[in-house]
């Protein structure tokens, strides 16, 4: 199984000393039984006092705060991890939930909560109409309906990878007919929302050592995907970028019920918005065995 090392870099440049409100970082890869963290370094200039806690979710946050003006912020992150994931995944989902529709027992449904409940306005069910067209049956097969959603999103509407911020409701994205892969992941969660499944978006990393992998340049870059809980199986990764199921590749950082709560960086400085000269990022996801030869 493959050892990666991740280095993500942020760089701001403001055309004055301005001083520097909290930054809230999400960098630190979650350990799951498909990841193993090795290592973890982060380094701020300038220097600042960090806190780490948990959010509600479980995510690992790091809370930046400065004492300095300053003219630039420098954050880089630099982690390995051992990818264990299997290349076919067998899912064990238990017998209740083979077939679409069941019903989650009652503490899975309240511990569900709101990640299964649509997040966007669909006043006229244009998403339930949508959606609906991939349910061949009821009932009809748990596994190959998700299956079918993934690949109905990247079958019906092009990537198109864009650096600006925020992200497009789902019916956006449909009447555009074109996305990144934060907006494959919203449409999709929001979709299977809309069918009673509990869904959480992720925010992390691709490893795309080969370069035929869709939301990514051949050196890295940021990634979004989606984790449906299905029982038995528990949170099975869905990737409708890349019409993948499995964490095989997928590098997660932090979880939410929304894709805005999981932003790798946010903060504040105090000053005009004409004070930011620049914002630069980038993200090197390498094989840490090829680094070494």
């Amino acid at each position: 199984m493959p050892s990666v090392t991740i280095t993500h870099t942020t760089q701001y440049q403001y055309g004055t000393e301005v001083p520097l409100g909290p930054h809230r970082l999400m960098l630190r890869p979650r350990e799951t039984r498909d990841l193993i963290l090795t290592s973890f370094d982060l380094k701020i200039s300038p220097e600042a006092r960090i806190d780490w806690s948990h959010d509600v979710a479980g995510n690992a946050v790091a809370t930046a705060r400065f004492d300095t003006n300053t003219k630039m912020l420098l954050i880089r992150s630099c982690a390995r991890v051992n990818l264990h994931a299997p290349v076919w995944p067998v899912f064990p989902i238990a017998a209740a939930a083979a077939s679409y529709p069941f019903v989650y027992a009652p503490d899975d449904w309240t511990d569900l909560g709101a990640l299964a409940v649509p997040q966007y306005a669909d006043d006229t069910g244009r998403l339930s109409r949508w959606v609906e067209r991939f349910v061949m049956a009821r009932p009809t097969d748990t596994l190959s309906l998700l299956k079918d959603i993934g690949n109905g999103i990247t079958a019906g509407i092009s990537y198109q990878s864009r650096e600006t911020e925020g992200t497009q409701g789902p019916l956006e994205t449909l009447d555009r007919g074109w996305g990144s892969c934060r907006d494959f992941a919203v449409l999709f969660a929001e979709a299977v929302r809309t069918l009673g499944f509990g869904a959480r978006l992720v925010s992390g990393y691709l490893f795309n050592p080969s370069g035929n992998q869709i939301g990514s340049d051949h050196s890295g870059s940021t990634h979004a995907w989606v984790e449906v809980f299905v029982p038995g199986a528990g949170w099975i990764p869905f990737d409708p970028t890349n019409r993948s199921v499995g964490s095989t590749n997928l590098i997660p950082v932090a979880v939410a019920r929304r894709i805005e709560q999981v932003a790798p960086i946010s903060g504040s400085f105090h000053g005009k918005p004409s004070d930011v000269l620049s914002m630069e990022v980038s993200v090197d996801v390498e094989d840490t065995a090829c680094m070494r030869s």
